[in-house]
């Protein structure tokens, strides 16, 4: 234990810079185009034709200037361009770093929210068997990353974050663990929404719209909606310069946190927001004082303008300028965050404050907040603060300066070079029939399965899927919380319950500087389908603002925030199949640097059945009987959740807490497939498991269990195998979860976790239902019945289709 509580062996610490920038908004096509317009103010809010705004209160918004490409969703266009343009810009693809040293994160709220209305709107006029199902190739929001991952090449970490407005800076924020833990050379990050029926109809629907080009922090009459993208490359700052890369400027550091209050307006004294902003400046390693600008969030809807500058002015006295990029392009939603960065970047090279528009010849805002009416100023901008906070009051915000104004490297670099050890103090899961905890533990060592309820799809009959009884799962949540949750979020609230049943609850102390990172696999699927129904049936009047709200993916982590007051670093994942792993290394990497002592992680996905009906098209993907891992011909779906509390040592002792585990090691990868796709050579999948084994400092043969992603389907499953052999893991105790549980994408590895922990325990390592016998090939597969064994450590595989992998390695004690 003493060991535990010590300082890993650390490296030297470089700041982060900018090298490439890329814009695509309202203002222009490129980045030039639109930071000019931005100078002068220039108005980017017009009618817009690429959304029926029938009936709406305003035709207006904030459309970018490039065509519809056929056959390609629009956030992927978006995407492509200013991705493209600033890998260019930086010349990353022309640099000696090797492909498996350059990442990929991207922060969205809609993703192909377009295709997704077009397949719905074919269901619901001709019936499901005449919607085309490719029209859902890119339904899962970490799409967008692994196309312009495969367009360009790159094979290091991937992630998408998915905190709605806040979710382009949350990005920027993981690009930059990624880079002060040495698990990538160079990021390329960045934010993409596109314009939507249901953004529009959302937004109309809570009478946020301002039918008039939104004047932020001076009419304050509602939002503009605007689409976009916009990207950065991110380098370590002596590896940028020896390459020769020309450096725009540092990004410094970043803050996160959670209002805890309600989920769709701000705490209104502003507390949330000013501890992410002096989070931030913080970790950058600034006073307060040091600030020259702030890129406010600056929506114009009544309440953000109120409290926004309540925030501002709970740390500033005198504030510093403030304005609002919205006012020029509109709100892009989870683009904003990235946006915003590119043009603070801008800001910081040539020293110019980039001016609100629309202020109708107002100099000062009513909160008499300095707002740069109309044109930007030129004023010394060495240290920029960029905010943008979001539903479930998810507030994030970054620090951007001039690399002559910062000296040596930010304080959250020094800290990530020097980690804390994190353990694991608490698990708990839920899926399928399995009523709670222990029956899911005692589902996996009998062999039974959880996945018996059959679902009807329209057209197709009924396909066996895990279903959660959630009635009975939330007895006891707060009625008043859960009445407004959706069944994602249900989930979620369901397994917290179950962890703190098992671990105990947090004091109210504790629970304030709690971190909570969510993740989900597939988003809020009914509340998407409630909402587009009511559109398609009924037009604007069938807009329900009660649905809305949980339509982004962070609803849910909203929601836990309010039940249990985690206010602590918050952010929300959605990367397919490995968002247990990736919000799992996101909460260990803000708790090894000293961002949080305690972090909460929770992962949900529901199965209903337009689940089904999304998949019983493509062939052979389900099963309509069971899930046969490495021997089967389909899979079945399933509802499942877990919930795992990550601790530093120090903060487990000083609680009491005894560590159940150690996080030992995680495995990042990924390859070049594509949208949906995996390479059948495994050897990015291979590459993600030795990574995860060699940095535990152990060798496979160490490795007392592993978790396996099989989940039925050949394409998957004989990937596995291969990177399993390739990896020396082929002969250690191998378990296939999903046989038990089915696939419940991105809680499926945090399931597999459960198990691996459970074994570092007990001693348990359970069998593969349906085996009777190991195959010819995998001569660690266990069979049905289990075995026993000293597990010293295990391993979790993770796999998510487009071509990322992640493994996590998990110990009794600390090793190295």
């Amino acid at each position: 234990m003493a060991d535990g509580q010590q300082e890993l062996p650390g490296r030297e610490p470089q700041p982060v810079v900018v090298t490439g920038l890329g814009m695509v908004s309202a203002l222009g096509r490129d980045t030039d185009e639109c930071w000019r317009a931005v100078r002068r103010g220039a108005a980017g809010i017009k009618p817009v034709d690429v959304v029926d705004t029938d009936g709406l209160v305003t035709r207006l918004g904030g459309q970018a200037p490039l065509a519809d490409e056929p056959g390609t969703d629009r956030c992927f266009t978006l995407a492509r361009a200013a991705a493209l343009e600033a890998a260019g810009h930086s010349g990353l693809p022309c640099s000696e770093y090797a492909p498996e040293r350059v990442g990929v994160v991207v922060g969205s709220s809609l993703g192909s929210t377009r295709s997704i209305e077009r397949f719905h709107a074919q269901w619901r006029g001709r019936g499901l068997r005449h919607a085309d199902v490719r029209l859902l190739k890119g339904y899962g929001l970490h799409s967008v990353a692994d196309l312009l991952a495969a367009r360009l090449g790159f094979t290091g970490p991937r992630a998408l974050m998915s905190n709605a407005c806040a979710a382009g800076a949350v990005a920027i924020g993981y690009a930059l663990e990624l880079l002060w833990s040495d698990e990538a050379d160079a990021v390329l990050v960045g934010g993409v929404d596109p314009l939507t029926g249901l953004s529009f109809h959302g937004f109309n629907s809570l009478g946020a719209l301002d039918p008039a080009p939104c004047a932020p922090y001076t009419r304050s009459a509602g939002l503009s909606l605007g689409e976009g993208a916009g990207f950065l490359v991110l380098e370590r700052r002596d590896t940028a310069l020896a390459r020769g890369a020309r450096v725009v400027c540092e990004i410094a550091g970043y803050g996160l946190s959670a209002d805890a209050h309600h989920q769709t307006a701000p705490d209104p004294g502003g507390n949330g927001a000013s501890r992410a902003i002096a989070a931030a400046v913080a970790s950058a390693g600034h006073e307060l004082a040091d600030v020259d600008y702030i890129n406010g969030h600056g929506t114009g809807t009544p309440t953000n303008d109120c409290v926004e500058p309540k925030a501002i002015r709970l740390l500033f006295d005198p504030p510093p300028p403030v304005s609002s990029t919205k006012s020029m392009i509109g709100h892009t939603l989870g683009a904003a965050g990235a946006i915003e960065a590119v043009v603070c970047a801008l800001a910081v090279r040539e020293g110019v404050q980039p001016p609100t528009a629309n202020t109708a010849g107002v100099t000062r805002s009513p909160s008499g907040l300095d707002i740069i009416p109309e044109v930007a100023a030129l004023r010394p901008t060495g240290v920029v603060v960029s905010n943008s906070f979001a539903f479930g009051g998810n507030n994030a915000a970054v620090v951007l300066r001039d690399p002559d104004r910062g000296g040596g490297p930010p304080p959250a670099a020094v800290a990530a070079a020097a980690p804390r050890r994190v353990c694991i103090t608490g698990i708990a899961g839920l899926a399928g029939s399995a009523a709670g905890h222990d029956a899911l533990l005692a589902a996996l060592h009998d062999g039974v399965s959880v996945y018996g309820e059959r679902v009807e799809v329209p057209g197709y009959g009924s396909r066996p899927a895990g279903v959660v009884d959630l009635t009975s799962a939330t007895a006891g949540v707060n009625p008043s919380v859960l009445r407004r949750m959706d069944p994602t979020s249900r989930l979620a609230a369901a397994v917290v319950a179950e962890l703190h049943r098992r671990h105990g609850r947090p004091d109210r102390a504790r629970a304030d500087t709690t971190g909570l990172i969510f993740g989900t696999g597939l988003a809020p699927i009914t509340p998407v389908e409630q909402f587009h129904r009511g559109v398609l049936d009924d037009g604007v009047a069938g807009a329900n603002p009660r649905y809305f709200p949980n339509t982004v993916v962070n609803a849910a982590a909203g929601h836990l925030a309010i039940l249990h007051r985690f206010r602590g670093p918050t952010a929300t994942v959605s990367t397919g199949g490995t968002s247990a792993l990736t919000a799992l290394h996101y909460g260990t990497r803000l708790i090894a640097r000293g961002a949080a002592d305690r972090v909460v992680v929770v992962v949900a996905d529901e199965c209903p059945a337009a689940l089904l009906a999304g998949h019983v098209k493509i062939p052979g993907f389900l099963s309509d009987t069971e899930v046969r891992p490495f021997g089967g011909d389909g899979t079945v779906l399933g509802a499942g959740a877990v919930a795992v509390t990550l601790e530093s040592y120090a903060s487990a002792q000083e609680a009491g807490a005894e560590p159940l585990a150690t996080v030992a090691a995680f495995g990042l990868a990924s390859d070049d497939s594509g949208i949906a796709g995996l390479r059948p050579d495994g050897e990015a999948w291979s590459r993600s498991l030795r990574g995860a084994v060699d940095g535990a400092g152990i060798s496979a043969d160490d490795v007392g269990m592993v978790a396996c992603a099989a989940m039925g389907r050949p394409s998957v499953d004989d990937t596995e195998a291969i990177a399993l052999h390739a990896a020396g893991l082929a002969s250690r105790p191998l378990v296939a979860p999903k046989a038990v549980l089915g696939e419940t994408s991105g809680s499926a590895p945090g399931l597999g976790l459960l198990a691996a922990v459970a074994a570092l325990g007990d001693g348990r390592i359970p069998g593969t239902r349906g085996v009777d016998a190991a195959p010819v090939g995998l001569p660690g597969l266990v069979p049905q019945g289990g075995l026993r064994s000293d597990v010293g450590h295990a391993l979790v595989s993770g796999f998510a289709y487009g071509g990322s992998y992640v493994s996590l390695v998990v110990s009794k004690e600390a090793v190295r």
